[in-house]
This record gives C-alpha cells, structure tokens and sequence, in this order.
C-alpha cells in the first residue's frame, strides 16, 4: 500500500509504484478532476501541484510524491473561493473546458510564488499549458485579476 497526501488528506492505495500520477488520482482516489491529454508532457492538462510546484502527473511515477503534499483541483478550495478559481469564473475563462484544472493549477502556483508577475511572466508560466480553445487572452486576463484579488485580499488581512 502506498501512502499520498492529497489536498491535505491521508490516503493509502494499492497501485504499482511505476504507476504515472495522474492514474493514481484518477482510478485510484477517483479525482478525476485532472484530465488525460497527451500523455507525455507536453499539454499540461494533467498538472498538479506538488508541494506548490506544477508537475505534469501522465509522466510522473507515484513513487516520486510519496511524502510529499498533492494538490489536485478539488483540493485547491471548497467552495471556489480561491482568488484565480474566483477570476475564472468572473472572467468566463474556459470554452470546453478541458484544460482548465491544469490551467488553474499552474495560475494558482504562478501567484503563490511570483504574487505580481509582470505580463511576460504571466505568459511565460501560462505558456506550459496548451488551451485547444484559445482562450489566452482570457487566462491572462484572469491571472492579472487574481493578482489583484490575492493582494487586495492580503491587505485586508
């Protein structure tokens, strides 16, 4: 039995530990909210966060995150109350869809560690992550609006 830390939460699944990430969450812990795409990198539909980084989970083994703290989309907030969960929605930001947990992701990790990203910051992080949409000037949009929001937010604090 491995033993994970998912959005704060013990579970112990039994899987091989070769198993990529992303099967782990999806068939295993039944998060399917992170989405298949191409299954070698190179999308970034199936970002996750691994202690706060983004990490693509179709090539990631699970034995690399054993001890280590997964955030998937359902964990990154109840109720959508995140500042970039709450710009997405304000903003309109997906068409199909299908992208969008790997896009949150990696906004959400973007402004944890880079608060006031410049817009050629904003478009190099969000550049990891392909929208068959093209709904690029949207996710910008967004992320400028979660900034905002997160430092508004910190200053209330």
């Amino acid at each position: 039995m491995l033993q994970l830390n998912v959005n704060g939460q013990r579970h112990e699944v039994a899987m091989e530990t070769d198993t990529p990430l992303l099967w782990v969450l999806r068939d295993g812990l039944k998060l399917t909210g992170t989405k298949f795409g191409c299954g070698i990198a190179i999308c970034g539909t199936c970002v996750v966060l691994v202690d706060g980084r983004p990490v693509r989970s179709c090539v990631t083994p699970v034995s690399a995150v054993i001890g280590k703290h997964i955030t998937t989309i359902e964990g990154l907030s109840d109720d959508n109350s995140h500042a970039v969960q709450q710009a997405w929605i304000e903003e309109e930001v997906p068409q199909c869809g299908y992208c969008q947990s790997g896009q949150i992701l990696t906004a959400a990790a973007l402004l944890d560690s880079n608060p006031e990203p410049t817009e050629a910051e904003i478009e190099q992080a969000m550049s990891e992550v392909l929208c068959r949409c093209g709904t690029y000037p949207r996710i910008r949009i967004a992320v400028k609006k979660a900034a905002r929001k997160a430092a508004d937010k910190h200053k209330e604090a």
